[in-house]
């Protein structure tokens, strides 16, 4: 297959039809949309609440389990292992490196470890390769397949490799519209598909530091006398100003899988230098800030909740708006049960019971499904461990506004850790 680069998609009559969108939405109250399902929830004889959790299910191989399989497709995979927050040697973690990397890439991506830094002469002098095919190969491999990522210039550019997720995943997928997926990049969605659901990322929450907080949204905070300058995504964006949006990697997936909740898509946002470097590329499109607004207002109101990074790279930055069905982030909770990788919230709701009428609204809202609601026997479970804070059930209480949002005691705003190069965000941008 013949790569090519996406081009950028900016034509008069889609900045007409983004503006007629502008003004479809401002100034309009958010009213969230109910006609979208949440797989993760269900109702149960009338008891609405979270599914049965899964547990993660990683059967773990070895090289000699896989006699036909070429020797470096192993070893790659064994790079994308646990040194680099992967999953062991399994058979959904194989396919998937026998789908990303030719044989000959292989060859040459087999000496490229975890962590290291290695420029295309390094790397030929360990293949036993000519150097020139080696930096070509690389160059595929970082430019426009997108699969790993490249700093510096020539001759002393270095190559490296990133998480299969949180990272290759997006940077293979993150593009304007799903009609520039080829063959290949939909058989990509599929097995990473297979090999997320075996859960092992999940496995990951429990020894992993937060990587991103959700907000509340931005309706249920318009009262609450103890929320931050921090709580607000208009704040959390207001010290850049380039923005680009592209399609959410996650959606995408579940789309291609059949599975898609029909949530808007367009949300995922790079901030910063990496904006301009994805406009460039073709794989984002350029917004003003009151548009990107205008945007995250929509996704609210479909139930999709946003977060921000507490891992930036610096001068820039990403943030996207997820669902509980189809987030891989949420799904560690969700369908997984199992919190670590999110930052615990600021705020808890509270529910007055003599006001709540047990119609389980509040527990098809919820994302997470921390409520669950029995609507015979009028009672009501919360399990605050599953709570990300976001607000939408409270949201959907409009009617008897039994639930109020509290801070939780003792909170304290997680520390945003800058990185002045390398990292994921350097990857998203291709730099």
């Amino acid at each position: 297959m013949k790569w090519k680069r996406l081009k950028p998609r900016a034509s008069f009559s889609q900045k007409v039809l983004h503006q007629n969108n502008k003004l479809r939405l401002k100034g309009k109250n958010m009213q969230v949309k109910t006609n979208f399902k949440n797989r993760m929830i269900q109702n149960k004889n009338g008891v609405i609440g979270p599914v049965e959790p899964r547990n993660p299910n990683v059967k773990v191989k070895t090289f000699g389990d896989y006699p036909s399989v070429p020797r470096s497709y192993l070893e790659v995979a064994e790079n994308y292992g646990p040194d680099l927050s992967g999953p062991q040697l399994c058979d959904e973690l194989v396919a998937l490196i026998c789908h990303m990397f030719t044989e000959d890439e292989a060859d040459i991506i087999r000496h490229l470890k975890s962590g290291e830094y290695k420029t295309a002469a390094e790397l030929a002098e360990k293949a036993h390769r000519p150097k020139e095919e080696v930096r070509a190969i690389l160059d595929v491999l970082a430019r426009e397949k997108y699969i790993i990522m490249s700093a510096g210039r020539p001759p002393q550019t270095r190559f490296f490799l990133i998480p299969i997720v949180p990272g290759a995943f997006a940077t293979i997928l993150v593009r304007t519209s799903m009609d520039t997926l080829t063959e290949w990049h939909k058989k990509f969605a599929l097995l990473y598909k297979e090999l997320y659901d075996t859960g092992f990322s999940a496995l990951k929450a429990k020894v992993t530091q937060p990587g991103i907080r959700y907000l509340p949204v931005g309706e249920s905070i318009e009262n609450v006398q103890y929320a931050l300058p921090y709580d607000y995504f208009a704040e959390y964006i207001d010290r850049f100003d380039d923005f680009a949006v592209a399609l959410c990697q996650c959606r995408m997936v579940e789309e291609i899988a059949g599975q898609g909740c029909g949530r808007p898509m367009e949300n995922c946002t790079s901030m910063g230098k990496s904006a301009l470097m994805m406009a460039k590329q073709g794989r984002g499109r350029l917004v003003e800030k009151q548009e990107l607004l205008e945007i995250k207002k929509e996704a609210e109101a479909s139930g999709l909740v946003t977060w921000a990074m507490l891992l930036e790279r610096e001068g820039n930055s990403t943030s996207c708006s997820c669902c509980g069905c189809c987030c891989g982030m949420m799904r560690s909770i969700s369908e997984f049960n199992m919190p670590g990788r999110i930052a615990p919230p600021h705020f808890l709701p509270e529910c007055d019971l003599d006001k709540c009428s047990y119609c389980g609204k509040c527990a098809l809202g919820c994302p997470m499904g921390a409520i669950t609601i029995d609507t015979k026997n009028k009672t009501r479970g919360f399990a605050a461990e599953r709570c990300i804070g976001c607000g939408l059930c409270l949201v959907q209480c409009k009617k008897e506004q039994a639930l109020t949002l509290k801070p939780v005691p003792g909170f304290e705003i997680p520390e945003v850790k800058i990185r002045k190069r390398g990292g994921f965000l350097s990857g998203l941008s291709g730099e």
